[in-house]
């Protein structure tokens, strides 16, 4: 099992900064993948960034350029910076981390709330 506890949310105005940390505990050595998902009232839930266990990263478009997705692993953390926010960022924001191969499996943390006012 692995536990995700997500930490870092608000509110904020418009081109305002944000950073969200994610706190990783349990089986970490069986996750190949950790990432920021969202989801806004009424709409699906979405990725917005992910990492895998090497250096590269990928961003939805909607957030390229904004915002930075990092992970310290000797302490299981990742971070999500979020620089210029909008209020179409509104949303509570999970933590992700996923198991590919044989025995796939996602974790979710408990969501932290996101605000952007106008």
């Amino acid at each position: 099992q692995v536990q995700l506890v997500e930490s870092g949310g608000g509110l904020v105005q418009a081109g305002g900064s944000l950073r969200l940390s994610c706190a990783a505990s349990g089986s970490i050595f069986s996750i190949n993948v950790m990432g920021w998902y969202r989801q806004a009232p009424g709409k699906e839930r979405e990725l917005v960034a992910h990492i895998p266990s090497g250096d590269s990263t990928a961003y939805a478009d909607s957030v390229k350029g904004r915002f930075t997705i990092s992970r310290d692993s000797p302490k299981n953390m990742v971070y999500l910076q979020m620089n210029n926010l909008k209020p179409e960022d509104t949303a509570v924001y999970y933590c992700n981390a996923k198991r590919v191969g044989t025995w796939p499996r996602d974790y979710w943390g408990q969501g932290t709330q996101v605000t952007v006012s106008s």
